[in-house]
């Protein structure tokens, strides 16, 4: 029986242990995120068992990554994330339909049973794949200060489209399952992802147009706009997941998207920085380790876990990095769209419990998975991380031979008109 009070201690040990992880993990060149992960797992029943996901967690996590999205928001520049819009569309079909092709064909390998239902037990697997985790990409990109770059956008971006062609997947796998209305159900979710948009635009012009201005005509301060902006980032989310069937994190980037156009950005940024700094983040990175539990370890599980890991990071990263290619980024650009787009963390994780509850998870699956999701957490921001060490050294290699190249070709010509002069 669990004692009084016992979720301050808790959430006194996820806080410390993480600040702690993450000012080690910083110091061996790894992102603070990292930190955080490796806590939670120390921490939960995969070692220690000194806390457990409570409800209380599980609440200050989904807030925790709901303000995560809306600072993302706030920080992201609707003018690169419009230019970015037609080429992050086709990023992330392609990053939706390789991972869920790979996924399905790893099941099929392992359950091979032609029936069906199982068939559609192993499509379902891929649909789990396609699922990207933007908030742990937005906190590692926040962290090397790249989130608002032409990359972070189109991450950002992609991402968000990515959480909504795998909605209509869900959707579609469920209603051929037998467990919805058919085509008509398809159909009734194609229409309310479309009033999710309207949704946005409405509350854009109420917010904009009406609400700042009314607020701006009786308060001078500008401490109300922080609960002004809570406000709208929490019921966006609300609205989002129960009217539209669309994840409550995109509704609160959107939010935060509508507030990012006004002139109190920067105070927004700062106040909820503090407060996702101070304690939402933290607990919501450790929730994913304490997912983890020491009775579903086995060699065999881990290592399909290591197979699924692999398969879904490098599905994203070929299937993200040729999609930007072909839309014309650079190298550098493609590989880090790629390695930004690989991350699975809660959409994952409640797609897999979607499926869990629907029968639709081949046996034996469940375990990997969870595992999948820690590992891919916690070697995307890794990889993200050395990969931007890498490029800016070999950047500066490339700067160095071009200016050298300069001096050589203006010595070339130097002496060819001291020549002509002659």
């Amino acid at each position: 029986m669990e004692t009084p009070y016992k979720y301050l201690l808790d959430l006194a040990l996820i806080l410390i242990s993480t600040k702690l992880l993450g000012m080690f993990t910083r110091k061996i060149s790894l992102p603070q995120v990292v930190g955080a992960l490796l806590a939670g797992i120390i921490l939960g029943p995969a070692c220690f068992g000194l806390v457990t996901e409570t409800s209380f967690i599980k609440h200050i996590a989904e807030i925790g990554v709901i303000v995560i999205m809306f600072s993302a928001g706030l920080e992201t520049d609707i003018d690169e994330l419009r230019h970015s819009g037609g080429k992050a569309f086709i990023i992330a079909v392609l990053g939706v339909v390789v991972p869920c092709f790979a996924g399905w064909g790893i099941a099929t390998l392992l359950n091979p049973n032609v029936a069906s239902t199982e068939l559609l037990k192993n499509i379902f697997i891929g649909v789990i794949l396609t699922a990207t985790s933007v908030s742990i990409t937005v906190e590692t990109l926040k962290e090397l200060g790249k989130l608002n770059t032409t990359s972070g956008n189109t991450i950002l971006a992609a991402a968000l489209i990515d959480d909504l062609l795998g909605i209509i997947a869900l959707t579609v796998i469920t209603s051929i399952a037998g467990t919805s209305g058919g085509s008509a159900e398809i159909a009734f979710q194609l229409f309310k992802i479309l009033g999710f948009f309207v949704f946005c635009i409405v509350m854009w012009f109420v917010t904009s147009k009406i609400l700042i201005p009314w607020i701006n005509k009786y308060e001078t301060g500008m401490r109300r706009f922080c609960v002004i902006g809570f406000f709208l980032c929490l019921i966006m989310a609300y609205s989002s997941e129960r009217f539209f069937g669309v994840s409550d994190i995109t509704g609160a980037f959107f939010a935060g998207l509508i507030l990012s156009t006004t002139n109190k950005r920067p105070y927004l940024v700062q106040r909820f920085g503090t407060i996702s700094f101070l304690m939402l983040s933290p607990v919501f990175f450790a929730s994913i380790g304490l997912r983890l539990d020491r009775g579903i370890f086995s060699w065999n599980v881990l290592l399909l876990a290591v197979v699924i890991a692999a398969v879904a990071i490098l599905t994203k990263i070929v299937g993200c990095g040729l999609a930007a290619k072909a839309c014309h980024y650079t190298n550098f650009q493609s590989i880090k769209i790629g390695l930004g787009m690989a991350a699975r963390g809660e959409v994952a994780l409640i797609v897999l419990s979607k499926g869990i509850a629907m029968d639709l998870i081949p046996a034996g699956f469940t375990a990997p998975i969870i595992i999948m999701v820690v590992i891919t957490a916690i070697a995307t921001p890794i990889m993200l991380k050395g990969f931007y060490k890498y490029q800016s050294k070999h950047a500066y290699v490339d700067s160095s031979l071009q200016s050298e190249l300069i001096k050589r070709h203006s010595e070339k010509f130097e002496i060819e008109d001291s020549y002509c002069e002659k």
